[in-house]
């Protein structure tokens, strides 16, 4: 093999191994359309997972405050919320990768909305609406039991199959 073939190669399997990573964490994580610049899928729409997970306040993150974890990248209003998610990511991390907590319980994957939002025990989930979040309080020990119920036999299942 030629180093112009080798180099080739090796191109065209660094492509497909970029272009994989993506796929799965649309189907693991609620993710925004199109890629960052990094080349990895936009979680909670942009929005500092550190303030929306603490204070339960959706505040915009910038580009240039980004940390990609397990192939999703997270947008941070500041480099110490970025550093704090860097270093516990899943204390900040929305549940069911932040698809709506109340569409889990019900075996489905529908995009979860920083916007309404809940912290229990210290652990954040998201819903698709204002309308959702106000069903889910209705009963939320009983949403959540069953969401963590059900969680595992869709986390690995592509959002279209649901």
């Amino acid at each position: 093999m030629t180093l112009k073939t080798g180099i080739k190669l090796a191109s065209v399997l660094v492509l497909a191994s970029l272009a994989a990573a993506p796929a799965f964490a649309e189907d693991e994580y609620n993710v925004t359309n199109g890629y960052t610049l990094d080349g990895a899928p936009l979680a909670l729409h942009g929005m500092d997972s550190v303030a929306l997970a603490t204070l339960n306040a959706a505040t915009p993150g910038v580009a240039s405050h980004t940390v990609v974890h397990d192939g999703v990248a997270y947008y941070f209003s500041s480099e110490i919320s970025a550093e704090k998610f860097a270093a516990e990511p899943q204390r900040y991390m929305p549940q069911y990768g932040g698809f709506c907590a109340f569409a889990v319980a019900l075996g489905k994957k529908l995009v979860g909305d920083p916007r309404y939002a809940d912290i229990v025990d210290g652990k954040l989930y998201l819903f698709v609406n204002a309308a959702v979040l106000e069903k889910y309080k209705q009963d939320p020990e009983g949403t959540l039991s069953k969401a963590a119920e059900t969680w595992p036999s869709i986390r690995h299942a592509a959002v279209g199959s649901l």
